[in-house]
């Protein structure tokens, strides 16, 4: 198995546990050993699915405010530890592909492989969440139809990416293609670049 094919076994096996309680406060066990690349992937998309129900949360139009800020800083933070694993999982890459040799002609792809899977991962989330729109009893025909028509383009989607990756990595191992860690740098939850934050430890 490919190493997208087996992202995406993954990220569907997280998105299924996540949904046996369906709650944003739930503790959860990890399968995989720890400090393994697939643990890695577990825990991303595990963060991943969990933000999405953040999202629905916040915009429920009668949340009381107070919890909507609390949740609203939940994000955030899920925002920051998202970035923060990518790029670990791009370092982890780098690591393994240390030893290639780019050949003269080897170029640099658009985004890096994490940034990629980080995609694959919220695909993951949106699939099981139209597979459930598709299958909702108290929705109308039309409903179900339409979100038939989304989860196809969804699933094309997904195998696309799914071998464009792979593509990508076989590219990488041969030297056709090389890659660099830019880190994201988010200025908004660093207290010395963010002038609001900043202003505050005057």
């Amino acid at each position: 198995m490919k190493f997208a094919e087996k992202c995406n076994e993954i990220f569907d096996r997280a998105t299924a546990d996540y949904h046996k309680t369906d709650t944003v406060d739930a503790p959860y066990t990890n399968p995989y050993p720890k400090g393994s690349i697939d643990a890695i992937l577990y825990d991303k998309n595990w963060i991943d699915v969990n933000q999405w129900h953040m999202e629905d949360i916040i915009r429920d139009p009668n949340i009381d405010p107070v919890a909507a800020l609390k949740i609203k800083r939940r994000i955030d933070s899920s925002n920051q530890e998202r970035t923060d694993m990518v790029e670990n999982i791009d370092t982890w890459f780098r690591e393994k592909y240390a030893g290639v040799v780019p050949t003269a002609d080897a170029t640099i792809n658009t985004e890096s492989p994490a940034w990629a899977i980080d995609r694959l991962s919220i695909l993951a989330v949106k699939i099981y969440h139209m597979k459930a729109e598709v299958a909702r009893e108290d929705a109308t025909d039309g409903h179900r139809e339409k979100c038939t028509s989304k989860l196809a383009v969804l699933l094309e989607q997904r195998n696309d990416l799914t071998d464009a990756i792979d593509t990508l990595l076989d590219d990488i191992a041969a030297g056709r293609k090389y890659m660099k860690v830019y880190r994201q740098m988010k200025m908004y939850n660093d207290a010395d670049t963010n002038p609001i934050l900043y202003a505050t430890k005057k």
